[in-house]
């Protein structure tokens, strides 16, 4: 195995871009779509709050199936790029369609409608993104540093061109309409993923280990309990799941937390960036960071600042100035539940291959893109669901005392509270302890 083999900076550059325009999706999904269905389309917030669960009944199955279908899939392009490349023309289409609920029907056939959209978008086009896009980092390198990196270029394109999409989405719909907007964003997204495809490049057969080479690839019978018995990939898929409640429910709650709350829907602006620009300044940090602390330790640092942020915004009330403080030191916590979980996925693969014997690229991804659509779903239902407990009404200016107090709680103390399940699960997480073995274990079959 070629464990030097190092990725150019260009094509980590490349890759980054393409996770990010990934990533414009999850912006449209997690901070814009539940207002739009409910303020633009009218569709009730405890309908919308049940399709966006309904929707993760789907995801599972349909991410441990595309898992399966990379780790299957063998051509001149490799395992996963083939699919990166066709999520780039279905990506665009989904961000157009998922925009388009027609206003003049009833309310049961845009719902109807919604259901569709959404579920083609999430479950079946952001799977085949997410697996293939996850599965490459560890195919294209198995240099851990290079990994490492990979994965912080990764991240901090996932930011840059979130921080870019979410900050412009607002403006576009002001200036151009939801129409205009969700074929300019859906090109954006398409254009970065299709040139992450065509430029990125898999490690050829004879690269990766002597046996993917002399034989055939392990079959899903034999891949499928491998890693269900690989504790540390449910381990990634909780961290992923948890992460992205956290993170889904209080960009849900922003638009409202911002108009009903501090009284000032332009606030929205403001906290989009100061929740997305500090965690890119500490995503460059990683690669130094991770030669002197274990991955673990960066994500309890990242979870940690995530409670003490949603607090700090808690107690801030309607000071602007606390709060934006607050967001801020929750956005630096952010930053490595962004990057570091994402360079774990090849060491739980080659954990698997030591101790099971089978390695599994697209299944062990799966546990990142389950984790993330279950997060995104429940973190938007959460707060669609909270909305319609207290008696939120779309079409009404004024919101009652009773909905402005469970915005304000939603948007801070629940968020401390995941916060504090995300550290217990990091603190679990402790795969790295077994590098040394598994990358001996590597040598050794190498020389055979």
């Amino acid at each position: 195995m070629n464990e030097s083999k190092k990725v150019p900076l260009w094509r980590k550059t490349i890759y980054g871009l393409g996770t990010g325009g990934g990533n414009v999706f999850s912006q449209i999904g997690a901070a814009f779509l539940l207002s739009y269905y409910t303020d633009t389309a009218l569709i009730s917030a405890a309908a919308i709050g049940t399709m966006f669960v309904v929707c993760r009944i789907f995801d599972g199955v349909s991410d441990l199936f595309m898992g399966a279908v990379v780790d299957k899939t063998n051509t001149k392009w490799g395992k996963a790029r083939p699919w990166l490349i066709l999520s780039a023309p279905l990506t665009f289409l989904g961000i157009v369609l998922l925009m388009h609920v027609p206003t003049g029907a009833s309310e049961g056939m845009k719902l109807v409608y919604a259901y569709a959209t959404y579920i083609f978008m999430s479950v079946i086009v952001y799977t085949i993104f997410g697996i293939a896009n996850t599965a490459m980092l560890p195919l294209m390198t198995r240099d851990r540093d290079d990994n490492t990196m990979l994965a912080t270029f990764s991240a901090v394109g996932n930011s840059v061109i979130g921080l870019i999409a979410g900050s412009a989405i607002t403006p576009l719909v002001l200036a151009f309409g939801w129409h205009w907007a969700s074929i300019i964003l859906g090109l954006v997204a398409g254009v970065l993923i299709l040139i992450s495809g065509l430029v990125n490049k898999e490690m050829k057969p004879e690269e990766v280990d002597a046996d993917q080479v002399q034989g055939e690839q392990p079959s899903l019978k034999q891949q499928f309990p491998a890693v269900m018995k690989n504790k540390y990939f449910w381990l990634l898929l909780l961290i992923g799941t948890f992460s992205l409640l956290m993170n889904a429910n209080a960009i849900a709650a922003q638009s409202y937390y911002a108009s009903y709350v501090i009284g000032d829907a332009m606030f929205m602006s403001t906290l989009m960036t100061a929740g997305q620009a500090p965690g890119i300044i500490i995503l460059f940090l990683m690669p130094a960071i991770s030669k002197r602390w274990s991955k673990r330790a960066y994500l309890s640092m990242g979870a940690v600042l995530l409670i003490i942020g949603f607090l700090i915004t808690g107690f801030a009330g309607t000071n602007t100035t606390l709060v934006v403080i607050g967001v801020v030191i929750r956005a630096l916590g952010a930053g490595p539940l962004l990057s570091a979980v994402f360079a774990l996925v090849p060491d739980v693969v080659e954990y698997g291959y030591w101790k099971y014997g089978v390695r599994s690229e697209g299944l062990i991804s799966s546990a990142q893109s389950i984790g993330s659509k279950i997060g995104m779903g429940f973190g938007s239902a959460m707060c669609a669901w909270i909305l319609a407990a207290v008696g939120y009404d779309g079409t009404l200016e004024v919101q009652s005392a009773s909905v402005v107090n469970a915005i304000q709680i939603n948007y801070t103390y629940v968020g401390a509270a995941l916060g504090v399940v995300i550290l217990v699960l990091v603190l679990l997480t402790d795969v790295e302890k077994y590098a040394p073995q598994f990358h001996a274990n590597n040598a050794l079959e190498n020389d055979r």
